[in-house]
């Protein structure tokens, strides 16, 4: 199959990224979101208001009717992780069977601890299941700063061929068939996001910030390692490129989460009206982890202080006190 058409399932900031993306690859592209006066209001500004001062592409095409967007080529799920099973359930008997659908959104299913293509082999399992990662903001991808991203399939024809159809000017993409691996290290670095927004909103220094994404990592690591991811994977855009970005910047949500509770807010205050995937993949991280025999102390923390059982002071000395040990 040939890729001549787009559909972009989710209007929110990265959806709309995407959506510019696959119009200047040289696609008709079609932008989906639920609800009417928003997508008409896109459609008559050129403009999300989640992207301010960034201007739809001309060749993507606001649409409220699922049913129409899902007979494009290729179709890419841009929804928070855990409204994905809604959305391939609304896409069950309208989707032609064999259509590729890319998943864009990095966490886990609460309540299954399913990674989104073992969600989507659930609901659709006549579609094959891609999945794109990597370090990357909506506002840069956008306005065409040079970004470089990960596209897994278990078939490599088909990863290569969504490579290749999603590439853009200033877009770049590698493909990989390590699907689970690329999985693990977009819904772990949220978490761990958390904690170094939390760390810099506490201001305990630089040093503690690079500590953390060090140990984060060693952290996403052995989860990884646990759950058969390849080491290339985990040490590549999908894992380490993008933990590294989401840990030191303002623009991630995640940090921007922990960065709050840091300053002293509430979980729950620094939550209102923000969508921050690692805030509901840290307890079934915990789960998994735990499930393995992973040590996962960061992560630990985190979860335990979104829950509310633990102080950040509480956090920070309990992760300090831990027994000196070899650095692995």
């Amino acid at each position: 199959m040939e890729f001549r058409s787009v559909s972009v399932l989710g209007a929110g900031a990265w959806g709309t990224a995407l959506a510019n993306v696959a119009a200047r690859a040289g696609h008709e592209v079609s932008l989906w979101g639920r609800d009417p006066a928003v997508m008409a209001a896109i459609a008559r500004t050129r403009e999300n208001p989640h992207l301010p001062g960034v201007a739809l592409d001309a060749g993507v095409t606001p649409q409220t009717d699922l049913a129409a967007a899902a007979k494009a080529d290729l179709l890419l799920a841009v929804v928070p992780a855990q409204a994905t099973r809604d959305l391939a359930a609304r896409l069950s008997g309208i989707v032609a069977p064999g259509r590729p659908i890319v998943l864009c959104s990095k966490g886990i299913e609460r309540g299954t601890g399913l990674f989104m293509s073992e969600v989507l082999a659930q609901t659709l399992p006549d579609n094959p299941a891609a999945v794109l990662s990597g370090p990357s903001f909506a506002a840069d991808v956008s306005r065409g700063l040079p970004t470089a991203v990960t596209l897994a399939a278990v078939d490599e024809a088909l990863a290569q061929r969504i490579a290749a159809a999603l590439s853009a000017p200033a877009f770049r993409l590698y493909h990989s068939t390590d699907v689970l691996g690329v999985e693990i290290g977009g819904a772990a670095k949220n978490v761990l996001a958390i904690a170094c927004g939390i760390a810099a909103g506490r201001g305990l220094g630089a040093s503690a910030g690079a500590a953390l994404v060090a140990r984060g990592f060693a952290e996403l690591g052995r989860f990884g390692r646990a759950c058969g991811a390849r080491p290339d994977t985990l040490m590549g855009l999908s894992g380490l490129g993008d933990l590294v970005l989401t840990c030191g910047s303002a623009q991630s949500r995640n940090f921007s989460l922990g960065f709050a509770i840091g300053r002293g807010q509430t979980p729950e205050q620094a939550m209102q009206g923000k969508l921050a995937e690692g805030a509901f993949t840290a307890s079934v991280l915990i789960e998994l982890a735990g499930a393995k025999g992973i040590d996962m102390p960061i992560a630990q923390s985190v979860e335990a202080i979104l829950a509310g059982r633990i102080s950040v002071d509480a956090a920070v000395e309990a992760l300090l006190a831990r027994p000196s040990k070899a650095e692995a």
